[in-house]
This record gives structure tokens, sequence and C-alpha cells, in this order.
């Protein structure tokens, strides 16, 4: 058995960086102040400082709301994505499958190194929907995922599903 796969070294750089920044968000010098960001960049040396951000998300804006997506220390956080297009969720599922990939591409990672996913749905009779078309989007080693149901509102846009993800470039 395999215990030193990328997605695993990908992973542990995850939470290393996870618990650098949330330690960090409690150390304050008076005269100093130190933020999390810059403790964690430091900890890693000058390449983990390095934020590159594809702006991808409503292009036409002098200053967009969010990245489509952000890179940092070797990781690849996607935005979420959703379907806003009349369709049931089959249809949108796929369709958001299919921009995190293109997200992923983009970022220059793959379906294949996602850690992590994140799916929100309107509607949670939806689940197994969802479910059939998501089943093998991410190769042999699927990534761990968290699955809720939005509360009142729904998912923005009227989509029936929007999904967010880590990966590893």
């Amino acid at each position: 058995m395999k215990t030193n796969t990328p997605r695993r070294s990908a992973l542990k750089k995850l939470v290393a960086a996870v618990a650098g920044m949330v330690g960090a968000s409690f150390l304050v010098k008076a005269e100093n102040p130190v933020n999390a960001h810059d403790l964690a960049a430091s900890a890693h040396g000058p390449a983990a400082s390095a934020v590159n951000q594809t702006d991808s998300v409503i292009p036409d804006q002098e200053v967009p709301l969010f990245a489509g997506n952000t890179k940092y220390n070797g990781l690849i956080f996607i935005a979420g994505k959703g379907a806003h297009f009349e369709g049931d969720i089959k249809s949108h599922t796929d369709h958001v499958l299919k921009e995190l990939e293109k997200e992923l591409i983009l970022a220059g990672s793959s379906m294949e190194k996602v850690l992590k996913v994140t799916v929100f749905l309107n509607d949670i009779a939806d689940y197994n929907g969802m479910n059939e078309v998501y089943k093998g989007r991410f190769g042999k080693k699927p990534p761990v995922r968290t699955t809720v149901a939005v509360a009142k509102g729904g998912v923005p846009g009227d989509s029936l599903v929007e999904m967010d993800c880590i990966a590893y470039a």
C-alpha cells in the first residue's frame, strides 16, 4: 500500500497551513501585530507567501467580487460553481462538475488532484440524483466531501447545486 501519494502530501500541507494560520491568529505583539497570513508565509518560506488569483469571475467589473481560483503554497482553492438555467439536479450537477474541471485546468490542476469538495444542495431530496452524476468524476480515489442542504433562500442564482473544492497543483 502506497502511503505517500501526491494527494496525501498535499493534504498534509493543507492541514499544516491551516494549523499554522489558526495558531498564528492568536499571536499578537503590542508594538508589531502579526497576522496569520504573514506568519504562515514566514514559516513556509518565500514561495508560500505568493498568492496567485485568476479573476475568471465577472471579468467586466473593475474590481471583481471574488476570484474563480486562488493558489497558495501548492494548493488551489476553487470558488463555488452553480448552474443558472432551467433543469433538473442531474443536468445541474453535470454542468457544475464541468465548470469545476474547467477552473481546475485553468489553475494548473485536474479533477484527480482534488482533495476536498463541498456540495451545497438546494434540496436534500436531490442527494441521490446528485450522487449518480458525481460518482466517478474525480478518478478512482475520490476526495473527501461535505454535502449540506442550504437553509431558507436556497443556493444563489436558483441553482439546484453549488460546489467548491480544494486541489493541489
